[in-house]
Formats: structure tokens, sequence, C-alpha cells
């Protein structure tokens, strides 16, 4: 029997935790040197599903205009809590996120990537729906803005799997104990 697929956060952060501005800028995020991609391509030839909530869709959508949704390889599904007509790359979705998670993982392919952003995260924490956590950590201090951990109630053990250094990031690989 072959491992069943994961559910991995791979995102960045600043130091201080936060994911974006209050703005919802991520032009602190550019200002640092990387290596390469900072390894996003080899992460996604790992995945074939991405989830993200209507908020990360819409920043993607403002940034990279209409004509070249960027995971277009992948099935995408956006969570939101309106009604919103499909399009042709985009699922809008309002599941219960255990039972829509079981069922993605139980099908054939490859890891899941669960983009955020944090309110979405928040409730995956929730219902213990996260297998993995890729995070690269920016050195750089932001202050105040969206945080990548919302106060709630959840309660994970992880274990580090590995440490990468991109010149300036750090990724950091974790595993939930289960």
């Amino acid at each position: 029997m072959t491992d069943s697929r994961k559910v991995v956060l791979f995102i960045a952060v600043s130091l201080d935790g936060y994911i974006a501005t209050k703005e919802e800028s991520l032009e602190w995020l550019f200002k640092v040197e990387g290596e390469g991609d900072n390894g996003i391509s080899e992460f996604l030839n790992t995945i074939d599903t991405i989830l993200m909530g209507k908020t990360t869709y819409d920043w993607i959508m403002e940034h990279e205009g209409d004509n070249s949704w960027p995971y277009a390889d992948k099935d995408c599904y956006v969570f939101t809590r309106s009604s919103i007509a499909n399009t042709q790359q985009v699922k809008f979705i309002s599941p219960n996120i255990p039972d829509f998670v079981n069922e993605l993982k139980k099908q054939a392919g490859k890891n899941i990537w669960m983009v955020g952003g944090g309110e979405l995260l928040s409730s995956f924490l929730k219902e213990n729906a996260v297998d993995e956590f890729i995070i690269t950590v920016a050195p750089t201090l932001i202050g105040s803005g969206i945080p990548l951990f919302k106060n709630g109630d959840y309660h994970l053990e992880l274990s580090l799997k590995k440490t990468r250094k991109f010149n300036q990031f750090v990724e950091l690989h974790y595993t939930v104990k289960k």
C-alpha cells in the first residue's frame, strides 16, 4: 500500500511571524536576497493539488492577472463563504474541512499544498488537517501584520525533518506527530 497524500503548508514568514503586512503587502519578502527560486520549483514537483483561502486567491489575481494563473497544471480549490462560479482553473468551495481533506487524501496523486492564508490555516489547524509544515523564514522584522499562526484552539507536536538555507532565507521542514 502506498503512503497517503499529505497536506503540506509551504509558506514564507518574517522573522517576527507575519506572512504579510496589514495592507496585505509582500514587498518586504521580495527585498530579501534568496538563492535561485528558494526551493519553490522543487516543492511544486511534489504536489498536484492546491488549497487556498479567498483572500490569498484575490491577492494572486491582483498581482498575476486573470490571464496568467500560475498554477494551471494543478487542481486548485479556493475555500470561500461566498457563492462564486468556478473558473477553468479554480473550484470555489465551502466544504466541511475534515471530510474534504480526507476525500482528497484517499485519491491517487501527489501531496496537497495548503497555500494559506492565516484564516484558512487556522481552520485547518483546529481540524488537525496539516501533515507537514515547510516554513521559509526571511530575516526581516515587519512589526505587525497578518500573523502566520492566529490564536486558536489547537495544539500540535512537530518533529523537525530538515533545514535548508537559501542565501538569506532559512527553510524549516516539520512533520506533525500523530
